[in-house]
């Protein structure tokens, strides 16, 4: 087992520690961003008048992405029901707004790819996922985003000898239920109460925290809003505050 150092924080006697991806290891708001954009638009072209509520639903506001917004925090079937639900308000049936919003989301797939150029890992994660491996703990990636995404980000940043554990939100769980990340830490062959999680989102600490996990990192990047992350143990600006110690 190994200590964590955070500051002036310690968390003793940990096994494992989960990381959410996106906006904790994967620097991709400004693909998000561009993803409720292009979504909008593509909606809005179809049925006029939609696109400024659903970048209003999307967490879009004065060309900013609201940390706390769906976009940031939602899966992607969450982000579809969203705009299948202002769909139907203009009238169509609950199926046919669906099947609309469905067929926007994949032609806006076609052209909008998330990869390394679009979503690069944040400076000093690779850095630091090797030195908590190096020093023995478990590690998984455990993220709202679809297991197949998840791991095409370990394939695209060459991460699968660090991580141990790779889980997207497709599970029949989602954030923040404190069964997802129970179910991570079983398949980690570990305890809640012998890990730690790392997350940018709300959803992240409250999930960890009701699963009785040994504590909650958050992390803020350059996002200046952290009221979000106040449940968090800690909250940090830059992932090298992370430090191993020999328990």
């Amino acid at each position: 087992m190994v200590n964590i150092r955070c500051g002036d924080v310690e968390f003793k006697h940990i096994e494992a520690m989960i990381f959410d991806k996106d906006g904790t290891l994967e620097d991709s708001n400004n693909f998000l961003r561009e993803l409720s954009i292009r979504r909008a638009r593509l909606l809005d072209a179809e049925i006029p008048g939609i696109g400024e509520p659903l970048l209003m639903a999307f967490g879009l506001q004065d060309g900013q992405l609201d940390p706390t917004g769906l976009m940031a925090v939602g899966s992607r079937q969450e982000n579809l029901i969203a705009a299948a639900a202002y769909i139907a308000e203009t009238g169509r049936s609950w199926f046919e707004a669906l099947e609309i919003a469905e067929n926007g989301f994949k032609e806006v797939d076609k052209y909008l790819k998330k990869d390394g150029s679009t979503s690069p890992l944040f400076t000093g994660s690779l850095e630091v996922l090797k030195i908590l491996s190096e020093a023995g703990l478990k590690l998984g990636i455990l993220s709202a985003a679809p297991t197949q995404d998840v791991q095409h980000f370990v394939q695209e940043h060459k991460l699968s000898d660090y991580i141990q554990l790779i889980m997207g939100g497709d599970q029949g769980l989602s954030k923040p239920d404190p069964q997802l990340f129970i179910k991570a830490c079983e398949i980690l062959k570990t305890k809640p109460n012998k890990a730690l999680m790392v997350g940018d989102s709300q959803g992240d600490i409250t999930m960890a925290k009701q699963a009785g996990v040994a504590g909650t990192i958050g992390i803020c990047w350059a996002n200046q809003t952290t009221v979000h992350l106040d449940e968090a143990d800690i909250i940090i600006t830059q992932i090298e505050a992370i430090q191993p110690l020999k328990a």
